[in-house]
């Protein structure tokens, strides 16, 4: 689908219903799903003290769903399972939003302040969360292994961080099924599912 940038949101009613729409109806795909042997064995690290953190561009709310808690999982684009008033910040749940959406064609707005309330997602052409982008940079300037899972290392800032842990001192490890244009820079790649690499890892990870 095309994207529905920042402003487009703000500025127009129809984008904000359009987006509502994708989010209710689940057209946006970007929640309903489950867990998979990636996200468990990535949980498996966090819980024997062998990750420290986990860095992630997606919007599923599907690490937490694994196990990991929500302060070792920084956001950079944000998280599609609830939504945030653009005003003040204060959380809605999307069930208490669809509600009156899908019935009455209400468009949610904070009930606290009456601003401008959006999925919790960072939408093309709105800024970078700032707290998030300084947790990665400190995780990514405090580690000795960055590990880079499942990503085409093509959409920056979040592209720029394997590097800066690189330049920084630590090796870098990438698991991604194609080539990335930053493999010239690793100690390691492989290309390969990350289920099931990430389940040999683990495997041999002591405890």
């Amino acid at each position: 689908m095309k994207p529905i940038y920042f402003q487009e949101f703000i500025s127009s009613e129809d984008k904000r219903r359009e987006a509502w729409i994708r989010a209710f109806t689940g057209a946006a795909g970007w929640t309903g799903g489950r867990p998979n042997a990636g996200h468990a064995a990535v949980a498996k690290l966090i819980a024997n003290g062998k990750a420290s953190a986990v860095v992630t561009q997606n919007v599923d709310n599907l690490h937490q769903d694994s196990g990991i808690p929500d302060d070792q999982v920084i956001e950079l684009h944000g998280n599609a399972s609830y939504a945030e008033c653009l005003e003040c910040g204060a959380r809605h749940e999307l069930a208490d939003l669809k509600r009156p959406f899908m019935s009455e064609g209400v468009i949610p707005a904070c009930g606290l302040c009456g601003g401008l309330v959006k999925t919790a997602t960072i939408s093309f052409g709105q800024p970078m969360p700032p707290g998030p982008m300084q947790q990665a940079q400190d995780e990514t300037l405090g580690c000795d292994l960055f590990l880079v899972l499942g990503s085409s290392l093509v959409v920056h800032p979040a592209a720029g961080f394997p590097l800066l842990a690189k330049r920084n001192g630590a090796k870098l490890a990438i698991v991604n099924r194609e080539p990335t244009e930053m493999d010239v820079y690793a100690d390691l790649v492989l290309n390969d599912e990350i289920g099931p690499a990430m389940i040999e890892v683990v495997s041999g990870v002591a405890t």
